[in-house]
Formats: structure tokens, sequence, C-alpha cells
């Protein structure tokens, strides 16, 4: 297994508050969990985290985490909003992980049980 070091995971890292100064504290608890998300898919090539407060959504404090993965093949997208910045981000890392793991799934379902190929027309005979 791959060890993951903080550098390791601040190179791959893009961390973005918008309408928000992001805390010490949730840049520390972005990063431990982002590296879990390395742990499990090394192959990743950067990860982007943005955490926006929207303020148009009445006078309570909302917040959405929006989680980019960038790694070979179709880049991983998703988003979570909640009333808590940490528990929207804590919500978007879960996310992010079930998508691997189901991204991970499918490819060893296809490699393990590949399907037949119809091409329509017998194949020409060689000599």
């Amino acid at each position: 297994m791959l060890h993951i070091t903080p550098e390791v995971i601040g190179a791959k890292l893009i961390l973005r508050g918008i309408h928000l100064n992001l805390s010490d504290a949730m840049k520390a608890m972005i990063h431990e969990k982002v590296g879990r998300l390395l742990r499990h898919e090394p192959r990743i090539d950067r990860v982007r985290i943005d955490v926006d407060h929207d303020k148009t959504k009445g006078a309570k404090a909302h917040f959405v985490a929006k989680g980019h993965i960038e790694i070979g093949g179709p880049d991983l997208i998703a988003s979570v909003d909640s009333d808590d910045a940490y528990k929207s981000v804590d919500l978007l890392i879960d996310k992010l992980d079930g998508l691997l793991r189901k991204r991970h799934s499918e490819h060893k379902e296809k490699r393990h049980h590949p399907h037949p190929v119809e091409l329509g027309v017998p194949l020409p005979k060689t000599v």
C-alpha cells in the first residue's frame, strides 16, 4: 500500500473558499479526508474542493461543498449542501469515496466478466 504524505496531498489538492475564508482547522480536516481518498485510489491526478457560503437561501447559513476528482477516464464530480460547512465537506468526501468505489467495482466487473462483441457480419477467413 502506498504511503500518502502531506506533501503528496498538498500537491494534488486544490482548496477554495467562496464567500468565506477557510480556517486552518477546516483545511487540516479536508487534508486528512482527502488523504483517505488518495489511499483508496493512488492514481488520482488532482482533487479540487470548493466550499461556498450561499447567502441566497434565506436567513440561515447555508454551505455548499463541491468536489472534482481528476483521474484517468471520466472525472468524478459531486456536490453536497447543508447548514454546516464541516458537515458539507464530510458528506462530500463520503460521496466522492462512494463514486470511487463504484468506479472501481465497475472496472473490476468489466475485467473479470468480459462481454462478447456483436459485429453483425462474419469475420473474413485468413489463409
